[in-house]
């Protein structure tokens, strides 16, 4: 398989991390945000949705081994938050899948969906 396919509906793959739970909760809280009304984006879950996906986008960035981003991820309108929050969080699955189940891919794996269950209020 593989490593920029998700991670088969069936089970995890030797070698490979199991980002299902990262996926997941991506998805949504992407979708919540999407369904907002704008009143409710627009008083702030939008900047909180954007904030969190630099988070997600900073995360990818640094196991990727990349470092920081000099231009940091814009705010491109508060009905693209949801698709940001989508495109960031499944770029970091797809990077800590290349990473195979090493130690610090497990770590960034746990801080991620850490970052997604404090961000549950959006």
């Amino acid at each position: 398989m593989r490593a920029d396919h998700p991670t088969p509906p069936g089970g995890a793959v030797p070698g490979l991390l199991d980002t299902r739970a990262l996926d997941e909760a991506v998805e949504r809280l992407a979708d919540r945000l999407r369904r907002l009304p704008e009143s409710r984006l627009r008083q702030g879950a939008a900047g909180e949705g954007v904030r969190l996906a630099r988070r997600l986008a900073a995360l990818a960035r640094r196991i990727e081994g990349v470092g920081p981003d000099p231009a940091e991820l814009p705010a491109i309108g508060v009905f693209a938050v949801g698709d940001q929050l989508a495109v960031t969080g499944h770029d970091l699955s797809r990077a800590l899948r290349d990473l195979g189940d090493a130690p610090e891919a497990r770590e960034a794996l746990a801080e991620a969906l850490g970052l997604l269950r404090a961000a549950r209020e959006l």
